[in-house]
């Protein structure tokens, strides 16, 4: 396998939503815009839908920026939503594996529907809970928080998992990104890119 280029994908989830679209423009360089949306249900917070989505895919594409959306569904039956995402911009569409009965399919209707494929995994749900579809996805998520609020403390016994997802992508999947997602900053970072990970999403 050859080694990735580490990806970074600032999130919007703390961001003014008065300047969003300012703020936005500050990360341009970036390889991945990270948006966040909740449902209330699924976790405590509401965010964004498939209008921000839109409006953040238009901006960027009348400021000349090919940055893609990586759009992270925290939502209860992810499968009603994800056509209206895909039609809005998002790149990629990362689903919980808690969060649907039906996993296989629903990777399946992400890329029916044009975007890339991604799973996440909240902290206390075990890598067995995605083993039968890791040669089906774009992107394995990690997450290192438990979701639903942005600001939370790394939780440094994730490390071991993110190496075991690694290793599991390299037999099975080389080609799939491994991302992670809470708690990423300049002191975590180092340590999270040594187990494995290759996209880092932060605020």
């Amino acid at each position: 396998m050859v080694e990735k280029n580490i990806l970074i994908a600032p999130s919007i989830l703390s961001a003014d939503p008065a300047v969003l679209m300012d703020d936005i423009l500050k990360v341009k360089e970036a390889d991945y815009l990270h948006i966040d949306v909740m449902d209330g249900r699924f976790v405590p917070e509401i965010t964004m839908g498939p209008g921000v989505v839109r409006a953040v895919r238009k901006h960027l594409l009348e400021n000349g920026i090919t940055m893609e959306l990586d759009v992270h569904l925290m939502i209860v039956e992810p499968e009603r939503q994800i056509q209206r995402f895909a039609d809005a911009g998002a790149d990629i569409i990362t689903v919980h594996a808690e969060a649907t009965f039906h996993l296989h399919r629903l990777i399946h209707q992400i890329r029916e529907a044009g975007a890339m494929a991604g799973v996440a995994l909240n902290p206390a749900t075990p890598l067995s809970a995605v083993e039968e579809v890791i040669p089906d996805i774009d992107l394995l998520l990690i997450m290192t928080v438990n979701p639903g609020y942005g600001g939370q403390r790394f939780i440094r016994g994730m490390l071991p998992k993110i190496e075991r997802a690694s290793t599991l992508l390299k037999e099975r999947n080389p080609d799939a990104l491994l991302e992670v997602d809470g708690g990423v900053n300049t002191a975590t970072a180092p340590e999270i890119v040594k187990a494995g990970a290759n996209v880092l999403v932060a605020g």
